[in-house]
């Protein structure tokens, strides 16, 4: 995929260039800036920002960012010597809009729609903070767990259908980003 496209920036900053796996899918109007990793199968959908220019951003294989989410890390600071990169493992569902700062999420996480995770928060395998909810600094999901509000807490476990629902839903984000690829390499079928 070309990343020369006038409507995305791609670009180095102090000295860090991102780094983006041949068959992810970065839309038109996103934003990538220095310390990126994007993993195989990926993709950052619509005008989303990914900027890694004080610590580092790591997209995983098959995880999707979908329209004008922005993410973000923190550099060192008092207490936290290694800053808070932002660490997103394989498999993730990210909904649009959603705010996602120096936090971790392990791999088959999800953040709905318009959620927002702040500096040392972790989600675990298989959690979920639902569409709008805020998770405070240092907050950790469980494994299993949905958490919702503004501050978020605990409200269910996750039970096997909800999982495997959300495991197509990946897949899907798989399929379809190549069909919007498709729309801008010239090789779309109509």
């Amino acid at each position: 995929m070309s990343l020369s496209r006038p409507d995305t920036t791609i670009v180095a900053i102090h000295g860090r260039a991102p780094r983006i796996h041949d068959s992810a899918f970065i839309a038109p109007g996103c934003r990538i800036i220095g310390d990126v990793e994007i993993g195989p199968d990926a993709s950052i959908w619509y005008n989303c920002v990914l900027r890694g220019d004080v610590s580092r951003i790591v997209i995983g294989a098959r995880t999707n960012v979908q329209d004008g989410s922005v993410i973000h890390c923190d550099a060192a600071m008092p207490g936290a010597p290694d800053g808070f990169p932002t660490l997103i493992g394989d498999d993730v569902l990210i909904g649009h809009m959603a705010m996602i700062h120096g936090t971790v999420i392990e791999d088959r996480g999800f953040v709905g729609f318009s959620a927002q995770t702040m500096n040392g928060c972790v989600i675990e395998a298989d959690g979920m903070l639902a569409a709008g909810a805020l998770l405070a600094p240092g907050k950790r999901i469980p494994s299993r767990q949905l958490w919702s509000g503004r501050p978020a807490q605990f409200m269910r476990d996750l039970d096997d259908r909800m999982l495997a629902g959300l495991q197509m839903g990946v897949k899907h984000y798989v399929e379809n980003s190549r069909h919007h690829a498709a729309l801008f390499d010239g090789t779309a079928q109509s």
